[in-house]
């Protein structure tokens, strides 16, 4: 019996492709497509695929939201995550969510035809550089909804007086959020506490 896989990704012509890779492998039969995370939930459970695979990063719900709400709806189903490099922390995530595998976008044909086998039969892929990766780059732990709200003013160049007008807050409670941001996310003052942000896509605009 071939294993059912949906493919989810916003670009078109990733899915064209992956379909065409992986229409050449003999035991995996791809069963439908989505755009969005949204959709990758709702055809998933339409189609009843054996596994998903998910771009970690795409509208409406990205990867992480799409593998939580996949194992709320349809728990038997099993996400593989697609991603690039730069975003350890939304694969840890979306691990940490219910995914059982992960494999950079790059990777050759055999090695996610390997992933989608050991995942369809219950145990879990991530690949090697992904392994490294997050060793590399550990993930941040996550931010309260205050903490996330002060960032992301953070990120907009607002000033602790114009933060603390903003959610109506005292400046020293405002000052007492940031250095507890930075602890949090490593960063050695403001500046780098934004160019964190950035970088590990700790916001969502």
């Amino acid at each position: 019996m071939k294993i059912k896989v949906l493919i989810a990704d916003d670009h078109t012509i990733v899915r064209a492709g992956l379909t065409a890779l992986l229409g050449t492998e003999k035991d995996i039969e791809v069963v439908g497509e989505a755009k969005n995370g949204a959709e990758a939930v709702s055809n998933a459970v339409e189609l009843h695929p054996d596994v998903v695979i998910m771009d970690l990063m795409m509208p409406k719900m990205d990867g992480v939201e799409a593998t939580k709400e996949l194992l709320r709806k349809a728990p038997s189903v099993k996400t593989i995550l697609l991603t690039t490099y730069g975003t350890s922390d939304g694969i840890a995530h979306a691990l940490g969510a219910g995914a059982r595998g992960a494999v950079l976008k790059n990777a050759d044909n055999s090695e996610l035809a390997q992933a989608i086998r050991i995942v369809a039969q219950g145990g879990d892929y991530i690949s090697p550089d992904i392994r490294q990766q997050l060793a590399a780059d550990p993930p941040v732990p996550d931010l309260t909804p205050r903490q996330s709200e002060i960032l992301e003013s953070m990120v907009r160049g607002l000033t602790d007086r114009d933060i603390a007008e903003l959610l109506g807050l005292s400046t020293e409670s405002v000052s007492e959020h940031v250095g507890a941001i930075r602890q949090k996310i490593g960063a050695a003052n403001r500046t780098e506490a934004v160019a964190i942000a950035m970088r590990k896509y700790l916001l969502k605009f």
